[in-house]
C-alpha cells in the first residue's frame, strides 16, 4: 500500500482530526461501537494501517497528521470514562441513536471509498456475507467469555481486544469486556488514572496493533475492493447491533430526542467525512 504525502492540514483541520480521534476513542469505551469502524467511516483507517505497517516511511508527515487524532482518542477515552456511566445510565437510548446517526452520515463516503477501484457482483456478496457473520459474531460471540480475575495478564488481554477493535473494523472490544466483568473496572481505572490498569492495557493494545498492522496492510494492497466491502458489511452489522431496542418510559419527548440526535449525528458524520475528502490522496 502506498503511503503518499498529503498536504498538512491547517488549524481548523487539526481540530477536525482531534474530534474524529475523540469519536474513534469512543469505540474503545462504548459497548457496541468499534474504533476501527469509526476510523474507516471517517476516512483514516487505511492510512492508520499503512503508517503502522511502515512506520519509518513518511514518518514526519504521518506523525504530524496523527498527533491530533491520537490526542483526540486519548481525550475521548478519558472524558467518556467520566461521562459514559451517567449518559448511558440516564439517556442510553437517545445517546445510542446519536452514534447510529454518526455512522449513517459517514456511510456514503465509505461506500464511495470502497468502490474506488471497482465494484462487482462478488463485492455485494461479500457485503452480505460479512454482514451476517459480523452480526452473528457480535450477537453471540461475547457469550464465549465469562467473568475473569483482574490482574496484569487479564488487563493485557483487555488491551489486546482494544487493539483488535482498531485493526478489525466492526469489532467492539467493550462488548467482550462487559461480558468478562471488566468493563466498569476499566472505566474506573481510566477515571482514577490507575497505572495498574492503564499500563497493561497499553502494552496489550500496542503488541496487537503492531503485530497485525502489516497483515492488514498486505490485505489492502492485494485485495482492496473485497476488503473494503467486507468492512462495509461489518459496519452495517455493528450499526444494527447498537440500535436501541428498549423504549419503555421514555415518552414522546424521548422519541423526539432520539430522532433529533440521530439526525444531528448523521449531519455531523456527513460533514466530517466531506471535509476529509480534501486530504485523501488521489490514485
Amino acid at each position: 500500500m502506498e503511503n503518499e504525502k498529503v498536504t498538512q492540514p491547517n488549524k481548523s483541520d487539526w481540530f477536525l482530526r482531534f474530534i474524529k480521534g475523540m469519536f474513534i476513542g469512543s469505540g474503545f469505551i462504548l459497548p457496541g461501537v468499534s474504533g476501527g469502524a469509526l476510523a474507516a467511516v471517517f476516512g483514516i483507517y487505511e492510512r492508520i494501517i499503512s503508517f503502522l505497517a511502515h512506520i519509518t516511511k513518511n514518518f514526519k508527515e504521518n506523525v504530524l497528521f496523527f498527533i491530533p487524532v491520537g490526542l483526540g482518542g486519548l481525550a475521548g477515552v478519558f472524558v467518556l470514562s467520566f461521562a459514559v456511566s451517567f449518559l448511558l445510565g440516564e439517556f442510553e437510548t437517545i445517546m445510542l441513536w446519536f452514534f447510529v446517526g454518526c455512522i449513517i452520515g459517514t456511510v456514503p463516503a465509505l461506500w464511495k471509498e470502497a468502490g474506488k477501484k471497482g465494484r462487482g457482483t462478488k463485492d455485494y456478496v461479500i457485503i452480505a456475507v460479512s454482514f451476517v457473520v459480523g452480526f452473528l459474531f457480535l450477537w453471540k460471540g461475547s457469550s464465549l467469555f465469562g467473568t475473569v480475575d483482574q490482574n496484569f495478564f487479564t488487563w493485557m488481554i483487555a488491551g489486546a481486544l482494544i487493539g483488535l477493535g482498531l485493526i478489525v473494523p466492526g469489532l467492539s472490544p467493550s462488548n467482550f469486556l462487559v461480558y468478562m466483568g471488566m468493563y466498569k473496572a476499566m472505566a474506573d481505572g481510566f477515571k482514577t488514572v490507575d497505572m495498574g490498569v492503564i499500563i497493561p492495557i497499553g502494552i496489550g493494545g500496542l503488541i496487537t496493533v503492531l503485530s497485525l498492522s502489516k497483515v492488514m496492510d498486505w490485505v489492502f494492497s492485494h485485495y482492496y475492493a473485497p476488503m473494503y466491502h467486507f468492512i462495509l458489511g461489518i459496519v452495517f452489522a455493528s450499526t444494527v447491533m447498537i440500535v436501541p431496542t428498549g423504549y419503555s418510559g421514555i415518552g414522546f419527548l424521548g422519541f423526539l430526542g432520539c430522532a433529533v440526535l440521530c439526525i444531528l449525528g448523521a449531519a455531523l458524520g456527513w460533514w466530517m467525512s466531506r471535509l476529509e475528502e480534501r486530504y485523501v490522496p488521489e490514485d
